[in-house]
């Protein structure tokens, strides 16, 4: 099937590759030229696992392809994904934008029947405005058919985690299709029939708010796991034997109950903000996803605490901060927790040294008088800390001997539970992790 992905974003390109790697022919379109002239070069804009390799895969198959115009997409292909962004305005809406934009030039160049999808997170009901819009701005000749309007609207949200979206793609716990029509159900069936997964096909509004009811429930799961950190550094229990205790339970599960410095990127927080305002314009008051807002925040706030406490004073000191994107396994770097425990240890005067496998370029454009090093023994050189923001790999490969010959101080702060303590006491280290009865 001809399909053509609007935005090559995160979740627009690790879309369109997937697709087109399970038998479609894609077309993924975006306004950025210099981004688009990248693309058609083979080289994928942002860091995923896997996506590299795969992505020139398919060009060279000649079944992905990169355009400029929606015009272009639309005329080749049968089914259009709406995957532009929709950040977070001040009062927590979500802003549709981007959205309303894509619509308004899908109907404009609407020629014969479409399906458009939404692919993009969005607030309930964003489905029945976005086929308004289409039918306000659809070609005469179209609208002087009446009913017999040449499109479907469906939602279809994504479930992908940034560092394992290609296999999040490939092996989806299931598919959510929400439709209005037949057609549209059929359609997405056939698209998804190469995964073989389970597929659950609803009205489009349920479909809308299962995304955001799916993220937010993961949130609170994360953010009930951040405050039993605190209550276990207050009492002297430990966060990881209390959680692996309570994971063993099939009624809860052991996924997202890992305590520490509260969870960040591109979902987590817009999707929260954004339900609490449409449960707030729907007449409820959502309280518990309020407070899970604010244990995520005062998490970090707890973090830079700790660090003042342990370390004393903090002006002058050299502190050195091991991994700066959100997660591991991608360079993104929005909302990451590390941006707001950074920014508060510059303003008590720390001078700040980090390293971080991927999103170093994207940190550059974030801070300002900060020392960004080549590896974790040049941000450990002279530093008073080491303080670990980010859990990839790399940093649990580190020679702890080498580590504590070069640092001023030998003290980690684990705001991740990396390391979990193994033996750094006995090799001279001074420890603290997240919730470790430490306080």
């Amino acid at each position: 099937m001809n399909i053509g992905i609007v935005g090559t974003g995160y979740v627009g390109l690790v879309t369109g590759v997937c697709l087109s790697a399970i038998g479609h022919t894609v077309y993924c379109v975006d306004n950025d030229r210099e981004k688009l002239k990248t693309l058609r070069k083979g080289i994928a804009t942002i860091y995923e696992p896997g996506l590299q390799e795969l992505m020139t895969k398919q060009i060279k198959k000649k079944k992905l392809f990169f355009c400029e115009t929606i015009k272009e997409a639309s005329k080749k292909s049968l089914v259009i994904f709406i995957a532009v962004g929709t950040p977070s305005k001040k009062n927590g809406d979500a802003d549709l934008t981007y959205v309303e934009n894509v619509a308004r030039q899908i109907a404009l160049s609407m020629d014969s029947y479409k399906l458009i999808v939404e692919k993009s997170t969005v607030p309930a009901a964003t489905g029945r405005r976005i086929e308004n819009t289409i039918k306000v701005n659809l070609p005469k000749k179209f609208k002087e058919r009446g009913h017999n309007v040449p499109f479907d609207v469906a939602s279809n949200p994504e479930f992908l985690r940034e560092g394992s979206a290609i296999a999040d793609f490939m092996n989806p716990d299931r598919v959510v299709i929400g439709v209005e029509s037949k057609k549209a159900e059929e359609l997405l069936k056939e698209i998804y029939k190469p995964l073989k997964t389970r597929i659950v096909v609803t009205n489009i509004t349920s479909a809308e708010i299962i995304k955001h009811a799916s993220n937010s429930f993961l949130a609170t799961k994360i953010s009930f796991a951040n405050a039993l950190s605190q209550i276990c550094d207050k009492v002297g229990a430990d966060i990881l034997k209390v959680t692996e205790g309570m994971g063993y339970d099939k009624r809860i599960g052991p996924s997202f109950l890992n305590a520490g410095i509260g969870f960040g990127g591109s979902c987590f927080p817009k999707d929260v903000d954004a339900f609490i305002r449409l449960s707030e314009k729907s007449g409820y008051d959502f309280n518990l996803l309020k407070a899970v807002r604010l244990t995520n925040e005062e998490q970090k706030a707890a973090f830079v605490r700790l660090i003042e406490d342990k370390l004393w004073i903090i002006k002058g000191k050299k502190i050195g901060v091991l991994g700066l994107a959100f997660k591991p396994n991608t360079d993104d770097m929005r909302n990451a927790p590390s941006v707001d425990i950074i920014t508060r240890l510059q303003a008590e005067g720390a001078k700040i040294k980090a390293y971080d496998p991927q999103a170093m370029d994207q940190a550059k454009k974030i801070f300002k008088g900060m020392t960004f090093c080549q590896n974790v023994y040049a941000v450990a050189k002279d530093s008073d800390c080491l303080v670990v923001l980010t859990e990839w790999d790399e940093f649990r490969q580190v020679d702890f001997k080498r580590l504590k010959n070069v640092m001023r101080q030998p003290m980690i702060f684990d705001g991740r539970n990396l390391y979990k303590n193994d033996h750094l006491d006995d090799l001279g280290f001074e420890y603290f992790g997240i919730g470790r009865g430490v306080v």
